[in-house]
């Protein structure tokens, strides 16, 4: 395993200078496909080749084993700010209001793929359409493929978990390219396989043109249900998405439906390899946020709990493995920062177009590292967090080593993954250095508004036009 640690004295916020070509853009003609799954509410704890001690996840491992590992990918705490985050490549202060949507205006990296000759699908967890505030439009069945993809099959689009909609797990009621399948018609069925079996046939049916596949899974968030490896003689209706009684119980079943999601996720890379597609095709495997906070599980020795929702490290610290057989280093391990502003331009790269005004600002690729190379490497990640889901909000920016919140609070996080020991202001050398450029960095930040609030919030302000914060 080879493991590569780029650690830079000091940051260095100035904008890099821009050439006109770079070595890892590709031609039309050899473009890769890629395959982009995020887990929900699982973190690195509950990953072998992370150092978790509770689960078996062979096929992650496997994945790790043939590409990269890297050690520093940060999310939000909670899904829909992630999600918005990941699909639009922009800071929550830009364009994030209500929890469980998507703004309909907003140009994903499905529009960018599909307009760069992309086949694209989405399959899995939707939930973006505003049916917690009943926005306007939120009965549009169309919104996914409107968002950038050609096909869907997704949970929660226009239906929620009440009336003829329902959970997504066993008899789950889901949405084909706009057309409602009840939970009736999937009697009998487990959700994450129909999907998994939606993947699988739309890479089979588009082998031989480039095609972007993004899954948000619905493993593993709650409820804690037994899955086709574990349910046993039990009776599959509806009602088995019911969580058992007792810790112990939904613990069995969450470490179950863990090594569900690996397996599909074994499911997927076997299909593209038997295809012959290993060495066209980039898989990338990452999670929305922290784990469920009722979860403890053992990491390196000692005992993590979930931290979802939270602004520690287990809240907002999440996996990312990549394959690319052929040009992913194998077995290498990266200390490089990725923020989930990076993928949209990771894409684009992938995609080989230039970025355009039309194109968001807060990334940068980490395609070159996905081809052994340097890349262009960010030297802080940030997070800015209001859910309007009565979550108590934050912002803060960090480095792999340091991270100070917008209220003054510095922490070491390798040494210190419970934040129980602020630095405070009364330090030199490195760390004092780096104080100074992350606070530089979050005056530039707009602020986060105050409080838990909630659904019923009135003000919800974005900032659009804020300056590139790499040029401050």
């Amino acid at each position: 395993m080879k493991v590569e640690s780029r650690v830079y004295p000091k940051l260095r916020l100035a904008v890099v200078a821009c050439v006109l070509f770079f070595p890892w853009q590709v031609g039309a003609d050899d473009r890769p496909n890629v395959i982009l799954i995020m887990a929900d509410d699982v973190s690195w704890e509950c990953f072998g080749c992370y150092g978790g001690e509770d689960y078996e996840t062979p096929n992650i491992n496997r994945l790790a084993a043939q590409g990269i590992r890297f050690e520093h990918c940060y999310s939000t705490p909670i899904c829909t700010p992630s999600r918005v985050k990941i699909m639009t490549g922009k800071y929550g202060f830009r364009n994030y209001t209500h929890f469980g949507y998507l703004h309909p205006d907003e140009r994903t990296f499905g529009h960018m793929m599909q307009d760069a000759g992309y086949q694209t699908a989405i399959a899995g967890k939707w939930q973006l359409n505003g049916l917690y505030n009943s926005l306007p439009g939120n009965q549009d069945s169309t919104r996914p493929m409107n968002a950038g993809f050609h096909e869907s099959l997704l949970w929660q689009v226009t239906r929620g978990k009440a009336g003829d909609g329902g959970e997504r797990f066993w008899d789950p009621p889901l949405e084909h390219n706009g057309n409602f399948i009840t939970k009736a018609e999937n009697a009998g069925k487990y959700g994450p396989d129909l999907l998994t079996d939606f993947v699988c046939d739309f890479v089979q049916r588009n082998r031989d043109k480039p095609f972007f596949v993004y899954y948000p899974m619905v493993l593993v968030h709650d409820p804690f249900v037994p899955t086709p490896d574990t349910v046993g003689d039990q009776a599959i209706t509806h009602a088995l998405n019911k969580a058992p009684k007792g810790a112990k119980a939904r613990k069995a079943n969450f470490v179950a439906m863990v090594q569900y999601m690996d397996k599909l996720i074994g499911r997927i890379a076997d299909k593209v390899d038997s295809l012959g597609l290993g060495e066209e095709t980039i898989i990338l495997f990452t999670a929305d946020n922290g784990t469920n906070t009722s979860i403890r599980s053992r990491w390196n020795g000692t005992e993590i709990q979930g931290g979802k929702a939270g602004m520690k490290d287990n809240g907002t610290h999440v996996p990312l493995v990549a394959r690319w057989k052929g040009h992913t280093p194998k077995g290498s391990v990266l200390s490089d920062l990725v923020d989930f502003t990076d993928f949209y331009a990771t894409l684009s790269d992938v995609a080989g177009r230039q970025m355009s005004a039309d194109d968001p600002i807060d990334g940068r690729s980490f395609f070159p590292q996905l081809n052994g190379q340097p890349g262009n490497l960010r030297e802080w990640v940030l997070c800015h967090y209001q859910c309007y889901w009565k979550k108590n909000p934050g912002q803060y920016a960090r480095t792999a080593q340091y991270k100070l919140y917008r209220d003054g609070r510095y922490y070491q996080i390798p040494v210190d993954l419970d934040e129980s020991n602020d630095l405070g202001s009364a330090i030199s050398g490195e760390a004092a250095n780096v104080r100074k450029e992350l606070e530089h960095l979050l005056n530039q930040c707009p602020p986060v508004p105050p409080g838990a609030l909630d659904k019923n919030t009135k003000v919800r302000p974005t900032y659009p036009k804020t300056p590139n914060l790499f040029a401050q």
